[in-house]
């Protein structure tokens, strides 16, 4: 019986997070009294185990709870309820790291493309790749396809959808993937490059696989979902559904609230970068450091680990850094991420000038001379 670990961040006195760590073992599995259960498999093996436990800074602890990989039943949803079920309603616990062996990560696929596999979908070989999304909400259908002419025309990589368009009566959803499929491929035509339209299909559960579907036989050459109001799994779904074959990137929505308290939650690390290539995104998007959320540098560092790290056959994915992010602030930003990742420039395009077009070309201009030569610098 092979066992899975996760390291938990422990707030409190020895004995209190030593308790937080006990009380891990029996409330994220069996959920019962420990005097009450009886000698022999349930005791041996479900109850979860307290592998290693240390200090680590002031009035904390770092706990390593190792449990049998029969009790995530090959599921995500339910690895997921073993790893932060009940005990994400206590405080002062934190996900800081999720190991899963071999016997683990195989039922899953993981990302289907990764980022050697995006780059060959859009034809880029090293330099960052670019992404910026169609908005305000409330514009037409009309309008949003003329912006994301402009951004292919300028040499934008992933024209998206911003995450609050879905189907609403200004721009319908049909309607909207079909003009913006057409109108990045019309540029593509003029341009001679490959950018690519990234429908969001965020929706009621029994419309995503349809929306998924109809935007890949309408041209949409990639998909965006937000799992935090979706689910996991149901991204997962998408990644996995070889009818689709589509390139998934992760938003955020929702998902703030998980990593914001530094003494409870999920960390970085483990939330936008393990958990998010675990569900099978090939991108996973975040607010950058500096812009106007409160994500700090070391944050942004521990999720490009995440995107990276180790973890059986999966994929390595792109770091998408965003939210406020200006044009003027992607020469550090390349200091900091190196080659290897998706910049999101928003609404920084329109504040650079007014010719759109142009505002792309001088962003474009700012990564076409960085190649891998630069590294993973974190």
């Amino acid at each position: 019986m092979e066992r899975f670990s996760i390291i938990y961040r422990l707030t409190g006195t020895e004995a209190d997070a030593r308790g937080k760590a006990e009380d891990i073992c029996l409330e994220q599995t069996v959920e019962f009294p420990g005097e009450l259960l009886p000698e022999g498999h349930i005791r041996d093996n479900i109850v979860g185990r307290i592998e290693e436990f240390l200090p680590d800074g002031t009035n904390a602890y770092r706990a390593t709870v190792s449990f049998d990989i029969e009790s995530a039943a090959g599921e995500l949803t339910q690895l997921l309820n073993v790893i932060f079920g009940n005990i994400s309603i206590k405080p002062g616990y934190r996900v800081e790291e999720i190991r899963l062996p071999e016997a683990l990560t195989k039922t899953y696929q993981g990302p289907r493309f990764g980022k050697s596999g995006l780059r060959e979908w859009l034809g880029v070989a090293e330099r960052p790749l670019l992404f910026s999304a169609l908005k305000p909400m409330g514009m037409s259908v009309r309008e949003l396809a003329r912006l994301a002419y402009q951004f292919a025309l300028g040499g934008i990589d992933i024209i998206k959808d911003d995450h609050g368009l879905t189907d609403q009566s200004f721009a319908p959803f049909d309607e909207r993937v079909r003009a913006c499929a057409e109108a990045v491929e019309r540029a593509n035509r003029e341009t001679g490059l490959h950018s690519i339209y990234v429908a969001n299909v965020t929706a009621p559960y029994g419309e995503i696989i349809r929306r998924a579907r109809f935007a890949k036989e309408n041209g949409a050459r990639g998909l965006l979902i937000a799992p935090g109001l979706a689910g996991f799994d149901t991204m997962r779904c998408l990644a996995e559904d070889d009818t689709i074959g589509l390139p998934v990137f992760s938003h955020p929505a929702v998902l703030g609230s998980y990593v914001l308290n530094p003494q409870h939650g999920i960390s970085h690390f483990a939330l936008f970068g393990q958990i998010t290539r675990l569900s099978g995104a090939d991108g996973s998007i975040y607010p950058n450091f500096g812009g106007r959320f409160s994500f700090s540098r070391e944050e942004c560092r521990g999720i490009v680990r995440g995107t990276s790290a180790a973890m059986g056959h999966f994929k390595t994915i792109f770091p998408c850094p965003g939210g406020g992010m200006s044009i003027s602030s992607i020469p550090d930003m390349i200091k900091l991420y190196g080659a290897d990742v998706i910049f999101l420039v928003g609404g920084g395009l329109f504040k650079h000038g007014l010719d759109i077009v142009e505002n792309c070309r001088y962003f474009r201009s700012l990564v076409d001379s960085v190649g891998c030569r630069h590294g993973d610098r974190n």
